[in-house]
């Protein structure tokens, strides 16, 4: 057995989609979104704060190098709280 990752695919949004109320990251190339991938993960788009947030950690909380302090808006994380499933 190796670190051999399947790929995952998307199965489908959490919430209503982002562009309804002409929400755009700062670049204007996206907005952030919440989806449910097929295995039951969920994966997160928003902005990569990283670098900013990373050193100002609490010291019960870890970023490791494989991972990303991503930051989204909060009517989003609201908005899809009522779709995110139970189980």
């Amino acid at each position: 057995m190796g670190t051999e990752r399947r790929v995952q695919m998307f199965k489908r949004r959490i919430g209503t989609d982002p562009h309804l109320g002409g929400e755009q990251t700062a670049n204007a190339s996206g907005c952030p979104d919440v989806w449910e991938l097929e295995d039951g993960r969920f994966a997160v788009i928003g902005l990569n704060m990283t670098g900013s947030l990373k050193p100002m950690l609490p010291e019960t909380a870890s970023c490791g190098p494989d991972e990303q302090i991503v930051v989204i808006p909060r009517h989003l994380l609201l908005n899809v709280k009522k779709y995110i499933p139970s189980e």
